[in-house]
């Protein structure tokens, strides 16, 4: 389990291809500080568990299951990451529950800039609006946010609303600069994973 608290950007040092499956080598001098084979650490909000770690950098396999659904199979050599290592028992949450199994690849639809700080829009898959409200907890790419905002394509517009739907986000300073949430341009996928409350609350009360 994970808070969203990004710890450090780390850097993709290599993807070694495996078939059906790759092991990514990731540079990331502070959360190897203390890392041993079998530990979990999230790479941009997806767990993914330790097979080495040497030289200020550790490597992780990453099935297909997992490319397929997150956006860990666009990595190249260079690409940088958010890296949180796993919550320790007794240490202060100052996130959110973050799982580390993404639910979904989204966009990112628009970039609204001010003097110190940013709203990100991005897409907000049909089958996850549900879990998804206005000053609730969302994760991107491993970093826990607040949504300021959701809404549907064309709505306060003046055009035709019905279209996709979409959440924002505003980020302060701080995540622009600790985070690779600074980096992200119109059109780039990001992992999102919503709150696992909403699912619980879902379920009890369906049941």
């Amino acid at each position: 389990m994970f808070t969203g608290l990004v710890e450090e950007i780390g850097a993709v040092r290599a993807v070694e291809e495996l078939g059906d499956s790759v092991r990514l080598v990731v540079a990331a001098p502070l959360v190897t500080r203390d890392a041993r084979p079998g530990d979990s650490i999230s790479v941009d909000g997806v767990c993914l568990t330790v097979v080495d770690n040497e030289d200020g950098a550790f490597s992780a396999d990453v099935m297909q299951e997992t490319l397929t659904r997150s956006r860990l199979g666009t990595y190249r050599p260079g690409s940088r990451v958010n890296l949180e290592r796993a919550l320790a028992a007794g240490a202060r949450l100052g996130g959110h529950i973050v799982q580390g199994h993404v639910d979904a690849v989204a966009r990112v639809l628009s970039r609204t800039v001010s003097e110190y700080w940013e709203v990100l829009r991005v897409s907000l898959p049909s089958a996850l609006e549900r879990y998804v409200v206005e000053k609730g907890s969302i994760a991107l790419n491993g970093t826990s946010l607040t949504v300021s905002g959701v809404g549907r394509a064309g709505e306060g517009d003046g055009e035709v609303a019905g279209g996709e739907a979409w959440f924002e986000v505003s980020l302060i300073p701080t995540t622009l600069e600790e985070t690779t949430a600074g980096e992200l341009a119109t059109g780039d996928p990001v992992n999102l994973e919503v709150d696992i409350v909403a699912k619980y609350v879902e379920k009890m009360v369906g049941d």
